[in-house]
């Protein structure tokens, strides 16, 4: 029994993925969409059997796979901490649970994590009680430099 898939087949089949992926939030049918749509695309421009069709469509829905994790979503969470993270997080307000002592930082908690973290040490020029309420002004490194919110 020859099966035969023409392109129009492998086109359906990615858009049906593609919705799929938005009632299944796995983030993975997405790539199996994308490479039922390139071997589709691929299938318009030459003539091949159901087994090579079957075997490109593995290759790159892999293909889409690898490249979705190992090279796109850490990039974007490297950017995700850097710049606009950094300058959203100022404003964000945290409650003080250990208190500055000489040239050791103090320590805020966040009730939401900021740029990942829950807690994070802080410095501040103005005198501070155990559970006050600090803002960040800006980062500087791995610390925070706060204000007391008025």
């Amino acid at each position: 029994m020859d099966i035969q898939m023409l392109y129009w087949h492998w086109l359906v089949l990615g858009v049906l993925l593609i919705i799929g992926e938005i009632f299944i939030p796995s983030f993975t049918i997405l790539w199996f969409g994308l490479g039922a749509l390139s071997v589709g695309a691929l299938a318009l421009l030459v003539d091949m059997p159901f087994s090579i069709q079957v075997l490109l469509w593995t290759i790159s829905s892999v293909v889409f796979t690898v490249l979705w994790f190992r090279v796109i979503k850490p990039k974007m969470e490297m950017r995700n901490n850097d710049g606009l993270a950094r300058e959203s997080a100022i404003g964000e307000s945290g409650q003080v649970i250990k208190l500055p002592a000489g040239q050791n930082n103090g320590k805020l908690r966040f009730s939401t994590p900021v740029l990942g973290e829950d807690e994070w040490e802080f410095s501040c020029d103005t005198e501070i009680g155990l559970g006050d309420r600090l803002h960040i002004k800006e980062i500087s490194g791995n610390v925070l430099v706060v204000a007391k919110l008025s």
